[in-house]
C-alpha cells in the first residue's frame, strides 16, 4: 500500500456505492457529489422515484454530475448479476451488527435501500452476516440516506486505507 501524500488527499480505490430504488432526487444528488469527491463508483437500481434530469437532482449534484462514474441497472437482479463476486455490505437500521465491528476492504460495495422502505427484508435475510448498522441514539429510527451513505463510505475508506497506513512521525 502506498502512503498517502497528504492527510487530505484520498488514495485511488475500488469501493463502490449502490442505491436500490432511490426515491428523493436531492438525496441521490448529494450522494452523487459524495461519490465524485471520493472517487467512488455509483450504482443506481431502478425503479427510481424521479427522472435523472430532475432539477433538484442536478442542483444538489451541482457541476459534479458529468464526472460521476455512474452505472444504472434495470432491476435488483441485474445489479447483483453485474457485481456477482464483489463483497457487499447492506446498510440497514434493522441490523444488530455495527459498522465499527466489521472490516471493510478495497473493492467492497456499500448497498443502501430507499428512503421509505430501506432494503428489502428478503435481501437482508439472505445475507445477514453482511447487514450492518450505523450506531445512533437508542430509540431513533434512522439517518437520512445521504448522511448514512457519507458515514458508511468514509468509514469504509478509513478502515480500508488510512487506519493501517498511518505512519508515526514522532
Amino acid at each position: 500500500m502506498r502512503p498517502c501524500s497528504s492527510q487530505t488527499d484520498l488514495l485511488p480505490h475500488r469501493l463502490s456505492l449502490a442505491l436500490l430504488q432511490p426515491q428523493i432526487a436531492p438525496n441521490t444528488g448529494n450522494i452523487a457529489r459524495l461519490c465524485v469527491a471520493t472517487g467512488t463508483s455509483l450504482h443506481l437500481v431502478r425503479p427510481i422515484g424521479f427522472v435523472l434530469s430532475d432539477r433538484n437532482l442536478r442542483r444538489s449534484a451541482m457541476d459534479y454530475w458529468p464526472r460521476l462514474n455512474l452505472t444504472i441497472h434495470d432491476d435488483t437482479q441485474s445489479f447483483f448479476s453485474s457485481i456477482r463476486d464483489t463483497p457487499i455490505w447492506l446498510f440497514t437500521s434493522k441490523s444488530e451488527q455495527s459498522i465499527w465491528d466489521i472490516q471493510f476492504a478495497d473493492g467492497d460495495c456499500l448497498v443502501f435501500g430507499n428512503e421509505t422502505h430501506g432494503l428489502p427484508g428478503s435481501l437482508i435475510a439472505a445475507h445477514p452476516h453482511r447487514a450492518v448498522r450505523i450506531p445512533q441514539a437508542a430509540g431513533e429510527r434512522c439517518l437520512n440516506l445521504s448522511t448514512a451513505a457519507g458515514i458508511g463510505l468514509y468509514e469504509a475508506l478509513r478502515q480500508a486505507f488510512y487506519a493501517a497506513s498511518r505512519v508515526d512521525t514522532t
